[in-house]
């Protein structure tokens, strides 16, 4: 099919996503700034980083949503500004949001985006029922789809941004309110575009999501890059094993970290969202010494662990425990790009 040899030899001719200096200001907020991007064709970037820290403003100036205010962007060799149209010919997007239809069925959902990406009706029709089946939906696609639960509708969302097999793929944390067996479902899917040469570019609240699907991952923390790299290397900068304490309250978290230190070969690290901290053990640390320093404390622990770092110890050593971030004036749901 013409269309797919043209996706084809653009993934062989051209890296799928550079930026440059890329930056969005509102006002006086650089929401961010001075990110530097190149993506092979084929791989898998992961963005990461806390709700405010620039990962959907990225996604939004990729995607032609919004422009930037300093800094250029190619898209499959194309420039989001000056070339807006022929990028959205080019790519996908799930975003934060579902932005399906819900008075028509999942079946004319997927047949309308195709028949907006202008391809063959035939096409459109064998693409929407392969989709279907692909992400769980085969039995329920002629169903309103304003009967569906939100993970349905994520997963017919994810379906839309396929529907014409786009060489860059843009997914604004696609697996939220999924559960466990379909995310794995979608990761299996995914997993196949890209080795068919698709590049994927991700947001995703779950690390352990990107530590094993992405081929490189950059954190953003307050709109710049913290750090860039695999997850192999990016785990590596922290080396050593981790002692993690998971707490009942998060009222303990202080005085279980001042109990904590002694033991630590480095900073010790609060969870943003839950009672744990996590810290890296220094040498010759038995784990009993750890649970009678919390006893003499006072601190009740729930759990106390040894284990080796993972790309969530990563994330809370890069960007710490923050505060509620600033909302992101560009982050309002979105129409999905079709």
């Amino acid at each position: 099919m013409v269309y797919e040899l043209e996706v084809q030899d653009t993934n062989k001719r051209l890296a799928a996503v550079r930026t440059s200096g890329l930056g969005k200001r509102f006002g006086e907020l650089w929401a961010l700034r001075e990110l530097d991007l190149e993506v092979p064709a084929g791989t898998v970037l992961g963005l990461l980083g806390h709700n405010g820290a620039g990962k959907t403003t990225a996604i939004r100036i990729l995607t032609t949503l919004t422009a930037p205010t300093t800094g250029t962007a190619e898209v499959a060799g194309l420039d989001v500004v000056s070339e807006s149209a022929r990028v959205r010919s080019r790519i996908g997007l799930a975003g934060q949001y579902a932005s399906v239809d819900g008075l028509m069925s999942a079946r004319a959902n997927l047949r309308m985006v195709g028949s907006l990406y202008h391809l063959p009706p035939a096409v459109v029709r064998r693409r929407a029922d392969e989709l279907l089946e692909r992400i769980g939906l085969a039995d329920v696609a002629d169903r309103l789809v304003r009967t569906f639960s939100g993970g349905m509708r994520r997963r017919l969302d994810l379906a839309a941004s396929l529907i014409a097999s786009p060489p860059v793929l843009f997914l604004d944390e696609p697996t939220t309110g999924i559960d466990p067996q379909g995310r794995n479902e979608i990761w299996a899917l995914l997993a196949e575009l890209v080795g068919d040469g698709a590049t994927l570019i991700l947001t995703t609240q779950y690390l352990e999501e990107a530590d094993r699907t992405a081929d490189r991952i950059v954190v953003l923390d307050h709109g710049a890059i913290a750090a860039q790299g695999t997850p192999s290397e990016l785990k590596a900068r922290l080396g050593g094993e981790r002692i993690s304490v998971t707490l009942p309250k998060r009222d303990q978290l202080d005085a279980a970290s001042a109990a904590l230190a002694r033991f630590a070969d480095g900073p010790v690290s609060a969870d943003p969202t839950a009672p744990e901290l996590t810290a890296p053990v220094a040498p010759s640390t038995r784990l009993v010494e750890v649970v009678r320093a919390l006893d003499a404390a006072g601190i009740d622990a729930i759990d106390v662990a040894r284990r080796q770092a993972t790309l969530d110890d990563v994330f809370l050593a890069l960007t710490g425990t923050h505060t509620a971030p600033t909302p992101d004036p560009d982050a309002a749901p979105e129409a999905a790009i079709r």
